[in-house]
C-alpha cells in the first residue's frame, strides 16, 4: 500500500509541475533532447526524486535497481525501503510514465479536450489549472496515509491547482466517521483557509477537540452546518435505519455522492485527477 501511495503522489506532482520534470529529464539544457541513454535518464529520474523526496517519498532517499527498454521506453526499477517500484521515460524525454498505463504530457497545451467522466484508461486529460480530487473516508487508514501523501504535494502546488478532499459516499468505520467526515465537509466548506491545518493535526493522532482548537476552527459555524447537512442527505437517518445500508452492511454517506456517481468511486483511497480516476496496480 505504501509504495501505491508513493506513486499517487509521483503522479500528482509530476503532472502538475511538469515543466520541472521536463528539466531534469532535459539534463538542466532547458530543452527537449532527441534521445537520452537510459543510463542518463534513469540518473537523472533519480536525482529528481529525491531532490524532492519530501514531497515524493515521505522523506525516504530511492536508489536505482535497474534501467531496461521495453516497448519503446525506458523502464526504471527503483528502490525505496524494502519496495520496489518502475517508473517509465520516453526516450526524447518528454514524457514520464510513472506507470504505463497513465501517460503524463510534460508539455501541457493551453486548451484540453474534455473526456468522459470516470474515464479510466488512457492518458490523464489536460486542463489548464489541474483538478485533483482525493476521495476517502475519514478513519480508514489507508485513506490516512494517503492524505498524509497528498498534504505536502497541496502545500506545495495550491497555487497551481484545484485540489480537495471528497469523500466516499459510504462509511465502515461505525458512526465516528460520519461525524468526522461531516466536520471536514463543512470546514472545508466554510472555513476553508483553515481546513488543512486541521487536516494535518487529524491525520497525526486524530483528536479532533484538540485540531479544532489547535486550526482555531469556529464551532458555532462548524455544528451549524455538519446539523444542516446531515439533515439534508438524511445521514444519521439512514445509519438508524439498516435497511439503507449498502448491501447491508455500510451506512451511507451521500454528502459528495454526485461526484461518486460520476467518476466511479468504489473505495478509499481513490484519486481523481482532471476528472480521470488514476488506477495504480502494483
Amino acid at each position: 500500500m505504501k509504495r501505491k501511495l508513493i506513486l499517487i503522489s509521483i503522479i500528482i506532482v509530476a503532472f502538475l509541475i511538469g515543466g520541472a520534470a521536463v528539466y531534469f529529464l532535459g539534463l538542466g539544457t532547458g530543452r527537449i533532447p532527441g534521445k537520452l541513454s537510459s543510463q542518463q535518464a534513469a540518473d537523472k529520474a533519480i536525482n529528481y526524486i529525491n531532490q524532492n523526496k519530501d514531497t515524493l517519498t515521505g522523506g525516504v532517499t530511492v536508489s536505482l535497481v535497474s534501467v531496461t527498454e521495453e516497448n519503446g521506453l525506458y523502464k526504471i526499477k527503483i528502490k525505496l525501503g524494502d519496495d520496489e517500484f518502475d517508473s517509465y521515460v520516453t526516450k526524447n524525454g518528454k514524457f514520464l510514465f510513472p506507470l504505463p498505463q497513465a501517460g503524463i504530457d510534460l508539455e501541457p497545451t493551453p486548451t484540453a479536450t474534455p473526456q468522459a467522466s470516470g474515464n479510466t484508461s488512457g492518458e490523464v486529460p489536460k486542463k489548464d489549472i489541474p483538478d485533483v480530487k482525493l476521495f476517502v473516508m475519514s478513519y480508514c487508514p489507508y485513506g490516512l496515509q494517503a492524505q498524509k501523501m497528498f498534504l505536502p504535494v497541496y502545500n506545495l502546488l495550491k497555487e497551481k491547482a484545484e485540489m480537495g478532499v471528497y469523500f466516499v459516499n459510504y462509511i465502515m468505520h461505525e458512526k465516528q466517521e460520519i461525524d468526522e467526515n461531516l466536520r471536514q465537509y463543512c470546514i472545508q466548506k466554510e472555513q476553508k483557509d483553515k481546513y488543512y491545518n486541521y487536516l494535518s493535526c487529524f491525520i497525526q493522532d486524530g483528536d479532533f477537540d484538540k485540531c479544532l482548537t489547535e486550526a482555531n476552527i469556529d464551532k458555532n459555524k462548524m455544528n451549524s452546518c455538519t446539523s444542516a447537512t446531515d439533515q439534508q442527505y438524511k445521514i444519521t437517518e439512514g445509519y438508524n435505519d439498516k435497511s439503507t445500508w449498502v448491501n447491508s452492511q455500510y451506512p451511507k454517506f451521500g454528502v459528495n455522492d454526485n461526484f461518486n456517481q460520476q467518476y466511479g468511486v468504489k473505495g478509499s483511497p481513490t484519486i481523481v485527477i482532471n476528472d480521470k480516476i488514476v488506477e495504480i496496480n502494483t
